[in-house]
């Protein structure tokens, strides 16, 4: 298994050039909302509980790269990510950044799997009728923070 290539550059750049930098909340949320305008994409409220249902349940038995979730979407008839397919990584980093997915790298390829959290969220999903539409709705709103 291979970690990610940029691994040991990023932990050398936090023990020299970025050694005293810090930043308050303050400013750590001004710079997302400063991203958040130019890419209004970047939340996932913009894509549909359906989508991001999709992808969680492509991720359930076995670890995937974003290439194969794509396509696998596209078999399903999911178009979200047909004519910006970075959206989709775009997405995919949200869902890990919740916890939901988790990643690795291998052979120089990132394979995206379900967490714990994921999986839990999942399970709770499926078990039915009105709260399943509440658990993926509060996913949504949830990551989109």
């Amino acid at each position: 298994m291979m970690n990610n290539p940029f691994q040991n550059l990023n932990r050398a750049m936090k023990n020299t050039v970025f050694k005293d930098v810090t930043f308050s909340k303050e400013q750590k949320e001004a710079v997302k909302e400063a991203i958040r305008a130019q890419h209004p994409q970047t939340e996932l409220s913009s894509w549909k509980e359906e989508t991001v249902h999709s992808i969680l349940l492509l991720l359930q038995h076995e670890p995937k790269k974003g290439f194969d979730i794509s396509n696998q979407l596209l078999q399903h008839n999911e178009l979200s990510f047909q004519q910006n397919e970075g959206q989709l990584y775009t997405l995919l980093h949200l869902l890990e950044n919740k916890e939901l997915l988790e990643s690795h790298w291998e052979k120089d390829q990132k394979y995206y799997s379900l967490s714990l959290k994921g999986r839990k969220w999942l399970s709770r999903f499926s078990q039915g009728n009105v709260k399943h539409r509440l658990a993926l709705h509060s996913l949504v709103e949830e990551v989109s923070q």
